[in-house]
């Protein structure tokens, strides 16, 4: 057997081509990849998801031998005894002689963590690196951002464009604002749907890794049609998404990027781009992804408009690396915040989807079916519902973790926890995005296909929305009653009458008594 030096590991979501590690090859390094049973099993996930990963993990260490590189892929056939990564790395270290150790700062507490204690204990050396992904460099995030403080986003992003040069005019936006947010926030019209192209999709034949997850008794839900994932798991895959959003969907991406609908059966991701998943594995670069589509908003400007692209750069500029340093500047106390004591649990159709809302049960069942639902749905749907119904956030935590495709904890937690049930108390939103009916009224065609009412608040068909948004709004009226973003909530609640705000509180508390029968 073959003896080296250095053992570099990388890890599912660490897929970085362009990474100064592989700028030239030294016949003494290993780099290892490896599935790990740890990895399968800390929430239970979507089939999905867990095939991704393995699919993306195989897919780069073929490239990585094809370009010549010494490379250890290891799957669940070669890990199974081994009962966690540390015991993985001292398994390989002595069988192929390795004196040294390198790994790629991890992304997730957890894992950043156990390799920590893993150097500390480790009787030969082992350093670790920049995964050389992120915008923001994560020694400088203490810098702008502290423990429990709430870092205006909008400020952030402006700083990250002036840094990168992005959309800007000398020091000045282009097209002279910084935001054009309030552009798109469009629903669509039934001319609309008919125009919404077809998305890009992929048959990766994951059969054998579905086979393996059987083989060793892995846990997950949901399915993969014919054993073929739709998912780009690749990076000439990714490459070729984006060249396909730029293409087609860039054009009506801002201007539709919060807008919902049930009546797109064969496209559930509309305008948006399905790259949240190659970014996160880090197969595509940030940077890259927004200067390619910046590229074709300059080679197109009759077409796209700056209000598509301002909306694309935000997302990933602005709030995906203000996310990440939120969740590292205030870890590991953040994963147990509970603000507002939520405690209920989460009733069983999150995982059948079998409610009679129809917002929620599209939403849900498009989750569970294809491992994606878009932030709208994510934030002002299932958050929404989870917030207004009291759910405890670990249980909604464990679930967004666990049904989504791009879910990895640095970017799951500070939208779950944070954005959508403001349980970090303030840390990332400065109001709780709690809305009644109207909010899906206004931004989707839901409510036209729903068994409840929109515009009741009380009775036998009045939309729980509207109830239980009155009922979170007065349970918690002293923590924000003071909030200037909320206060003319509070005064149209009291301009109603006694009779009708008894009643919608009794409708609220009905409804979350029987939340299992919605």
């Amino acid at each position: 057997m073959a003896t080296y030096k250095t053992l570099r590991l990388i890890l599912g979501d660490q897929l970085n081509p362009s990474h100064s590690w592989f700028k030239s090859k030294e016949d003494d390094v290993l780099y290892l990849i490896a599935e790990l049973k740890q990895e399968t099993n800390y929430v239970k996930h979507h089939v999905q998801k867990l095939c991704a990963f393995f699919n993306a993990m195989e897919n780069f260490a073929t490239a990585l031998k094809s370009a010549g590189f010494n490379v250890l892929h290891l799957t669940l056939d070669d890990t199974h005894e081994d009962k966690h990564l540390p015991a993985l790395l001292n398994r390989v270290v002595k069988e192929y002689n390795c004196s040294c150790i390198e790994y790629l700062y991890p992304d997730e507490f957890r894992l950043k963590s156990q390799l920590a204690d893993f150097e500390q204990s480790s009787e030969i050396n082992v350093s670790a690196y920049d995964s050389e992904h992120f915008l923001l460099p994560f020694n400088e995030i203490k810098d702008r951002f502290k423990k429990d403080k709430h870092v205006t986003m909008e400020h952030f992003y402006r700083a990250m464009r002036k840094r990168y040069d992005l959309l800007m005019e000398d020091d000045k936006p282009a097209g002279g604002k910084w935001n054009y947010d309030s552009n798109n926030r469009n629903k669509f019209s039934k001319q609309d749907l008919k125009s919404i192209p077809e998305p890009k999709l992929f048959k990766n034949d994951v059969s054998h890794i579905l086979a393996r997850l059987k083989k060793h008794n892995i846990a997950y839900f949901g399915e993969i049609k014919e054993g073929k994932l739709e998912w780009s798991t690749s990076r000439k895959q990714a490459k070729e998404s984006l060249e396909y959003f730029c293409e087609h969907l860039l054009v009506n991406f801002g201007k539709f990027q919060d807008a919902m609908t049930d009546q797109s059966k064969d496209n559930t991701s509309l305008y948006h781009s399905r790259l949240s998943f190659a970014l996160n594995t880090k197969l595509l670069h940030p940077l890259y992804v927004i200067k390619r589509v910046i590229s074709e908003f300059e080679q197109r400007p009759d077409e796209i408009s700056l209000s598509q692209v301002e909306g694309f750069t935000r997302q990933i500029l602005g709030w995906r690396e203000y996310v990440r340093a939120v969740y590292w500047v205030n870890m590991p106390d953040y994963a147990t915040k509970n603000q507002l004591k939520a405690n209920n649990k989460l009733p069983q159709y999150f995982w059948d989807g079998n409610t009679k809302m129809n917002c929620l049960s599209h939403s849900l069942k498009q989750s569970l079916d294809t491992a994606y639902a878009h932030h709208i749905q994510r934030l002002m749907i299932i958050g929404n519902f989870c917030l207004l119904s009291g759910i405890n956030p670990d249980e909604v935590d464990n679930w967004y973790l666990g049904v989504y495709i791009d879910a990895i904890e640095w970017v799951e937690m500070p939208n779950t926890r944070g954005m959508s049930q403001f349980a970090d108390d303030g840390i990332i939103a400065t109001k709780p995005y709690a809305a009644s009916g109207n909010y899906v009224n206004k931004m989707s065609d839901y409510c036209k296909n729903c068994q409840y009412d929109v515009k009741q608040k009380v009775g036998d068909k009045a939309c729980p929305l509207n109830s239980l948004y009155w009922r979170f709004m007065q349970t918690h009226r002293e923590k924000l009653e003071k909030n200037p973003r909320i206060g003319m909530v509070y005064r149209n609640w009291d301009k109603q009458s006694d009779e009708l705000r008894e009643d919608t509180l009794n409708q609220a508390t009905q409804y979350i008594n029987n939340i299992e029968s919605l």
